[in-house]
Order: structure tokens, then sequence, then C-alpha cells
């Protein structure tokens, strides 16, 4: 924990002060249906694949909390820049990037150049947690999105599946959301999957130990242990709560009975400062519905305050660095970031 709190004094600290504000309705006269546009989309997506809810609304937790909510996520790496979907919490964990592509497509030809990338994120989360059945709000918009990316950035900030809840309590701090915040906001693995990767060492060498996670309820740990047998595919999946393509409060119902898929989740019932919480949601949906939302929104307000852009494809900066290769006595221009 020392560690981490030490790493956690070194990152840059993410200032909105600087950035221009955030406001509803931000595209009513610049592009009017874009909010019924990134809906319509993911209601389709939805359909067509039904992971892809929890899919896309988890881009706004890994684009936030790395620089700001400004798009940087979905920077696909170049030659000269890694970025950040191939960081340690993004690969192989992070899906429906084709999904936001669709949007894009669909908001670039209703209304060129207007929407950003990092929009379309807050948009698209909101709209996954609505259409898996849970709450609807207000998104504030007018984001710009980021000229470059950085998977060392994402690999310093965003916390392991191990993480316990004292550090994940430090890390959100660090942006100035609370222990409600934490634990309303980590309601959101009440839709989606998990791979066994990020929980084979609760099964079976929990703290170095060579034991199971003594926290694990014993039936579900038999079922665990089918999926996710030692040596297995880490990348097999199961579900984060038992409803999981249903935005409701049976996340924290498993919490309170031993069923937390991951360390990370579990350690909130286990630990005093979160458990409250936890036992409050599992009994009122009503009141997680509405710390999450406003744990959403005060995410979102997360910026750099660094210059950006409107991205005509969310994977590539508009103008691409350029460099002059010299071969055979011949320059010749080659575009980097393509």
């Amino acid at each position: 924990m020392c560690l981490l709190s030490l790493v956690l004094c070194l990152l840059p600290v993410v200032i909105s002060a600087a950035a221009p504000p955030l406001q509803p309705g931000y595209y009513a006269k610049s592009c009017p249906n874009a909010e019924f546009i990134v809906r319509d989309v993911m209601k389709k997506a939805i359909i067509r694949e039904p992971r892809s809810g929890a899919s896309v609304m988890r881009l706004q937790f890994h684009d936030c909390f790395v620089n700001g909510c400004d798009g940087s996520l979905l920077l696909d790496d170049t030659p000269t820049m890694l970025g950040e979907k191939l960081s340690l919490s993004n690969i192989n964990s992070l899906r429906s990037y084709e999904v936001v592509d669709e949007i894009k497509e669909a908001l670039e030809s209703a209304c060129p150049r207007i929407v950003s990338c990092a929009d379309i994120i807050i948009m698209a989360s909101r709209d996954a947690v609505a259409l898996s059945g849970g709450p609807d709000w207000e998104v504030k918009l007018g984001r710009k999105d980021s000229l470059t990316a950085s998977q060392k950035d994402s690999d310093d900030i965003m916390p392991s599946p191990r993480a316990n809840a004292s550090s994940l309590i430090d890390l959100f701090a660090r942006f100035d959301l609370s222990v409600k915040d934490l634990v309303s906001l980590s309601g959101s693995h009440s839709i989606g999957n998990g791979r066994c990767f990020s929980i084979v060492f609760r099964l079976y060498n929990q703290s170095g130990t060579g034991r199971p996670d003594p926290t694990i309820e014993p039936k579900f740990r038999k079922k665990l242990d089918k999926l996710c047998p030692l040596g297995g595919d880490g990348n097999v999946t199961g579900d984060l709560d038992f409803t999981p393509h249903v935005f409701d409060n049976q996340y924290f119902k498993d919490l309170v009975n031993g069923r937390g898929f991951l360390n990370s989740d579990e350690t909130l019932f286990t630990f005093p400062e979160t458990r409250g919480y936890v036992r409050r949601y599992s009994e009122d949906e009503s009141e997680f519905f509405r710390d999450f939302v406003d744990g959403m929104i005060k995410m979102g307000d997360l910026q750099s305050g660094r210059p950006g852009e409107i991205r005509r494809n969310c994977r590539v900066v508009n103008d691409p660095p350029q460099v002059e290769v010299v071969v055979g006595g011949f320059r010749d221009r080659k575009i980097l970031s393509r």
C-alpha cells in the first residue's frame, strides 16, 4: 500500500480548471441529433452482442482515470507512440472499440467534425447503463480529443483486479472521488464478465498462501474452480454477478453473500470502511442508482486541460506527424501514425 501511495503521489494530477466548461445540451445547435444517434447505435450493438453494453460502459472508467476524459484510450499505437489499448489493465480485457467506430461514423455522416470521441464515450457509457435496465441521466458534454496517449500512464494508474479496498480508496481520492463514489461506481460490475486470469490467484494462491481466498462462499468457489481450473485458459470468462446483462443491485447482494468475482469486488464487503455502502446498496437499489449517477458525472468531469481536437477517426489524430526518410539519396515523407 505504501508503494502504491508513493506512485500515486508522483502521478500528474488531473485538473479541470484549465479546461473549457462542460455542459448539458452542448450539441443542441451544432448536432441536435447527436445523443439520439449514439443511443440508436448502442441499442443495435447490444441487441447484436449483449456484452457490448458492459464493454462500452467500462471505456469511461479506463479513459477518464488516465489524464482525464479525452478519448486517449481509443488511439491505436503508432511507430512513435505506445497507446493505452495494450496496457496491463486493458490488453485482452477491454473490447467493443468497433462500437465506438460505428457511432463515430454515424455522427460524422450527420455532423462532420463536431462531436468528439471523448464525448462519444461519455454518452455511450450512459446509454449502455440505461439500455441494460439501469438509470438514465443527463450528461455534460464539450470535451476535446487528446493528441496523444500513454501506455505508461495507464499502467501507472489503473488498478489491478487484485487490488484491495484500501488501495482503491487511495486511488479514487486522488481524483476527488469519495469512498461512496468508489463503491457505487464499482457497481458497474453489475453487468459484464471477467476473465479467469483475473481470479486464478484468488482460487489457488491468495496472498501467497497456496490456498483459496477464504471469503469466497464455498459453493461459489466450486463453481469458479470448474470454470477456471489451475493451468486452464486465462481468457475464459465468467459472469461478474448473477444477472450479467441487467444493471441492478444484484452485484452488491452477491458481495454480501461472498460471491464477488474479483478480489477488488469482494474486498469492498470485507473492508470496514466500504462494507456499509455495500450492504445499503444491496438493500436499496434506488439509492445505488442515485449514487452511481452522481459518481459517473463526477468522473466525467475529469479533464487534463491539455490541447485537443475533434478527431475524424477515433483511432488516429487528425494530422499525424511526418518524418523525412532518405533512401538512396531521395527524400520521402512518411506519415508515422497511419
